[in-house]
């Protein structure tokens, strides 16, 4: 089969080959699957600088989700299991982790549905405790973390303002359905914040950049704001001031989503079935800007690493007409 590989690490579209490399072999409780659709997500990058959490072995390939159907003929969604990710013909993934595709989403929306708007969803609702009426700033708005925060908090009753950087990022974040946005570029996001809100501030942060992103959110905080770290996708690891924290009692709260697959398992199949829900009712749908080739995968993650693309880009291996 066809699978890009990392043999050193670096930027993707420098160290990312495409090989033919014989099919991942199952092991105990997993199960082989045939990709139908990879979606691309900014830790992708960061696995193939060597800069993720997770450190894989070289050689490896990317990819952290798919779409993809099982020997049996079930459509499913799967998170592989590295080294052997999903920007390949055919992955392997426990099969105690699969969840069902939804029938109401086509295979590069169903690969987009997963980490991001868990990640959303667990971020809002379970850390946050988003409650209707409320203010939620969203970091990123038209990127692919960012515009599943939008939609999940929209669906949640909630008021957001969406941060984008440029106007065609500023157009993606309105038709997503953002009731203010406001371009970093060109705008004070603090004095912006603060003018919708009647000075009163964001209830809820939702923030996958970090550094700047995370400085002007605290400057903008209401009283009993939370502050959800979700990644740092500028670069910058934020240092918290405690005493600020303190004296503007607001909270800082980290999610890192991955560990629920191992810690409550039961809250993820729960969450996907509320995921599936709104999907069916059509009030989230994942923002699909690209879907291309598996020719096409490292320059995709390129574009991802660089901040340039908006939703998701999402990796088809029979090719982009699917």
């Amino acid at each position: 089969m066809q699978a890009w590989r990392v043999h050193r690490n670096g930027e993707p579209s420098e160290v990312m080959r495409l090989e033919e490399t014989d099919r991942p072999t199952p092991g105990d409780g997993q199960v082989l699957i045939e990709v139908l659709a990879a979606n691309i997500n900014f830790p992708d990058a960061l696995l193939c600088r060597g800069q993720y959490q997770v450190r894989p072995p070289l050689p490896f390939t990317p990819g952290v989700e798919i779409c993809g159907r099982t020997a049996d003929g079930r459509r499913v969604l799967a998170t592989p299991a590295l080294p052997d990710g999903g920007f390949a013909e055919y992955v392997v993934a426990d099969e105690a982790a699969l969840l069902s595709a939804p029938d109401t989403l086509d295979d590069a929306e169903a690969a987009a549905l997963h980490i991001g708007y868990q990640t959303g969803w667990f971020g809002l609702h379970r850390r946050a405790r988003l409650r209707a009426g409320e203010t939620l700033l969203v970091h990123a708005a038209a990127g692919g973390v960012g515009s599943a925060a939008v939609q999940l908090g929209k669906a949640a009753g909630a008021t957001v303002i969406g941060v984008v950087g440029g106007p065609g990022k500023a157009k993606t974040a309105t038709g997503l359905g953002c009731d203010l946005v406001v371009d970093r570029h060109s705008e004070d996001v603090v004095a912006a914040v603060k003018e919708a809100t009647g000075g009163r501030g964001a209830d809820v942060v939702y923030d996958p950049v970090g550094g700047d992103a995370y400085a002007k959110s605290v400057k903008c905080i209401a009283f009993e704001g939370r502050v959800i770290v979700v990644g740092f996708a500028s670069g910058v690891i934020p240092t918290p001031a405690l005493n600020h924290a303190l004296v503007k009692n607001y909270s800082i709260t980290g999610l890192h989503w991955g560990l629920y697959n191992t810690k409550d398992p039961a809250a993820v199949r729960a969450c996907h079935d509320e995921l599936t829900r709104l999907a069916a009712q059509g009030v989230i749908k994942p923002l699909i800007s690209e879907r291309v080739g598996l020719a096409g995968a490292a320059a995709a993650v390129q574009r991802v690493a660089d901040g340039t693309s908006t939703g998701r880009i999402v990796v088809l291996p029979s090719g982009a007409a699917r």
